[in-house]
Order: structure tokens, then C-alpha cells, then sequence
């Protein structure tokens, strides 16, 4: 998970990153075993995996530690957050090629497999558009791709409820009451956030099919895929 670099342009953003992560995404950890499992039922046993939102490394970590066939390519616009990933991964980084920048400047592949946890909801509607159909461009056919962020029902009402619920929850998990009203208040300023609706739909414009809910932890939603 990477936000824009704006947000991790220095080192000192990414102190404790895993452990703030964790107390804001509820089930962090089996989300990530989740999404390898899915990753697995389709994915061959020496797997070319393309995760985009790299930065950190911890998605990585996971996923090269249950396959060590699996090659990787991590992709993520922050600096910090790559030089991160490298000392998350220690060992298991020589079979990872991190790329600093974009999707659409990664390597082609083709993959087979892709995933993006964490990360989609930071960027613009244009943008995850654009992004989602770079990343289908790089995947075989059939491929899976596992992604999931922030998403829930945008009605008139329902936006600030499932905001207090992020709040609530990362409160409950230790983390400041300010600071976690501060930080919900920020996401639902400047995130382009979409229901889970919109988000199925977007997958399918993109060229996805077999689109399915996989997981749900309060304000997240996570999906699985395939390249059509």
C-alpha cells in the first residue's frame, strides 16, 4: 500500500508504517493471506506476479514467503516506500524487481497475476480507470488480479456513517481520537471514493470479468478478478 508520494516523500513518513496500517485496516494480515490464496487457485506454481501499490513491501513479503517460486515486479511512485519494501523484504528481494513510478511506465509482462491492495482509492476516477486498464493490458488472459481500498455506499447520509465506522474502528485499535477524526476527514475531502457498485462496474469497463466481493472489513471491500 502506497499513497501519492506527496504523502511519503521522506523517510520519516514511513516510521512504523506496518503497524499504522494494521490498526487502521481491520484484518489486515488475512486480507493479505487472502489475497495470495486467490492469487493461488489460478496463478501457475513459478507465477510472474505484477503488484502495483508495492511500496512497503509487506504485501509483497507475504506473498513471496507462502510461494518462493513466485517472481515479482513491485510498482510504487514513492521512493521512501520502495527503500522501505527493500528492507521489509531483506532476502526474499532477489526475486522482486521494484520499479519506481506508474502503472502505465512498468514493465509489460505479460503476468500472471496482478494484485493492488490499498491503493486504488488514491487516485482519481480518470486515473484508476486508466490504471485498472494498464494493469488488464499486462495479464494474460484469465489471469486473476486481486485488489482492494477504501469503498462503501456514497448515499446522502451513508458516507459519514461508514467514515465514523474507520474512525471507531482505528480508535478501538489504539490509535489517537484526533488523529484518526483528522485522517477521516481528510479521506472523505480528497479521495475519489466509489461505492461497491461503481467499483465492479469500473473493474468490468476496464476488461475484467468474474468479478467477485472477496472481502469486506467495515469502510474496505476487496474483489477478485480475472483479465477477459
Amino acid at each position: 500500500m502506497s499513497q501519492p508520494t506527496s504523502a511519503f516523500g521522506d523517510a520519516s513518513a514511513t516510521n512504523n508504517y506496518a503497524d499504522k496500517t494494521a490498526r487502521l485496516v481491520p484484518g489486515l494480515h488475512d486480507l493479505q493471506t487472502m489475497a495470495r490464496l486467490l492469487v493461488a487457485e489460478q496463478a501457475p506454481d513459478a507465477a510472474n506476479v505484477l503488484v502495483i501499490g508495492a511500496g512497503g513491501g509487506m504485501e509483497l513479503k507475504a506473498l513471496a514467503q507462502a510461494h518462493p517460486l513466485w517472481r515479482f515486479v513491485g510498482v510504487d511512485p514513492s521512493k521512501p516506500m520502495l527503500d522501505l519494501a527493500v528492507a521489509t523484504l531483506g532476502a526474499l528481494g532477489g526475486r522482486v524487481v521494484l520499479h519506481h513510478g506508474y502503472t502505465d511506465t512498468s514493465p509489460e509482462g505479460p503476468f500472471d497475476a496482478a494484485t493492488c491492495l490499498l491503493t486504488m482509492h488514491f487516485l482519481t476516477l480518470d486515473e484508476r480507470k486508466s490504471t485498472l486498464m494498464e494493469i488488464r493490458r499486462r495479464l494474460k488472459p484469465g489471469a486473476p488480479f486481486v485488489m482492494a481500498h477504501l469503498s462503501f455506499p456514497q448515499a446522502d447520509g451513508e458516507r459519514d456513517l461508514w467514515l465514523s465506522r474507520y474512525v471507531a474502528f482505528a480508535v478501538a485499535s489504539g490509535v489517537d481520537p484526533d488523529n484518526a477524526r483528522k485522517a477521516a476527514s481528510a479521506i472523505g475531502a480528497t479521495l475519489s471514493l466509489l461505492s461497491p457498485a461503481q467499483e465492479e462496474e469500473l473493474l468490468k469497463e476496464a476488461g475484467f470479468a468474474n468479478v467477485r466481493l472477496f472481502y469486506a472489513g467495515l469502510a474496505f471491500r476487496g474483489w477478485v478478478a480475472q483479465a477477459a
